[in-house]
């Protein structure tokens, strides 16, 4: 069992940055592939981007590339979200994520845990 705590979240100006954090126990951001989510009201759970522990490897979504960015700290045992140029339709709860498996990584469905998720306001 993989227990993932994200925090960092809040209010922020269009235009801001703010840094996310996911805290991991066990051994989840050395082994495991993390990735980011999130999910508006009313709509469907977004991929963002994630990091594949075996090779180092990062994807991103379309949506975010080059301003959101992921790394992770395993000495901290923790996946950062670190997202800049905010815009008002990144108002969202965001979720760390984590995953056993090596492929189709930006489903949803390929991740196994999900921490409780931390909400994101941007306004304008």
């Amino acid at each position: 069992q993989v227990h993932l705590v994200e925090s960092g979240g809040g209010l922020v100006l269009a235009g801001g940055s703010l840094r996310l954090s996911c805290a991991a126990s066990e051994r989840a951001v050395s082994t495991y592939t993390m990735a980011w989510f999130r999910q508006a009201p009313g709509k469907e759970r977004e991929f963002l981007t994630f990091s594949r522990a075996s090779d180092g490897y990062t994807y991103s979504a379309a949506s975010v590339s080059g301003r959101f960015t992921i790394f992770r700290d395993i000495t901290e045992r923790t996946v950062y979200l670190q997202m800049t140029s905010l815009k008002p339709e990144d108002t969202a709860v965001y979720y760390c994520a984590a995953s056993f498996k090596t492929s189709a990584l930006n489903t949803a469905s390929q991740y196994d845990f999900w921490g409780q998720g931390t909400q994101v306001t941007v306004s304008s």
